[in-house]
């Protein structure tokens, strides 16, 4: 028999210290970008990239022979690798360490892909704290209040 997948994850990650350095548009369209061709690279698939100033969002297929750890460190050193190459000197882009990645069903993708595509328009109202909090709340993720922000 041969073997069938579709392993589909929200990921999410930020900015180091949560600095608002995405704040440029344009900036941020090209990071978004960039980030979907590295998933590509590693033979991943993304239905989705976005995010606000401080921290992005990814709706993605990850392979089965990439542990998710492996493929969030990939997509995050290429892209601060290439935002600090894009920059000007000094800029100093960097992602904060860890991750939060959440499994999506197939009947939940769009509402997942709507969520991240309507990111600046859903932060005029929640701060990245409250957004993460919240789904650390709603997968059930026990996670150590002291340890979550450092």
């Amino acid at each position: 028999m041969s073997t069938h997948h579709c392993l589909l994850y929200h990921i999410v990650f930020s900015v180091k210290h949560r600095k608002p350095l995405l704040r440029k548009t344009e900036l941020r369209t090209s990071v978004w970008s960039y980030m979907a061709g590295v998933v590509k690279n590693v033979e991943g698939f993304a239905l989705e990239v976005g995010g606000f100033e401080d921290h992005a969002h990814l709706l993605v297929r990850i392979p089965t022979k990439l542990a998710v750890a492996d493929f969030v460190k990939k997509v995050k050193s290429n892209t601060s690798n290439h935002i600090n190459n894009v920059q000007p000197r000094g800029f100093d882009f960097h992602w904060q360490d860890g991750y939060g990645a959440f499994t999506v069903s197939q009947s939940q993708k769009d509402q997942v892909a709507h969520y991240i595509q309507n990111q600046v328009e859903h932060h005029r109202k929640m701060s990245f704290k409250e957004e993460y909090l919240r789904f650390l709340k709603r997968h059930e993720v026990d996670y150590d209040p002291e340890r979550l922000w450092s």
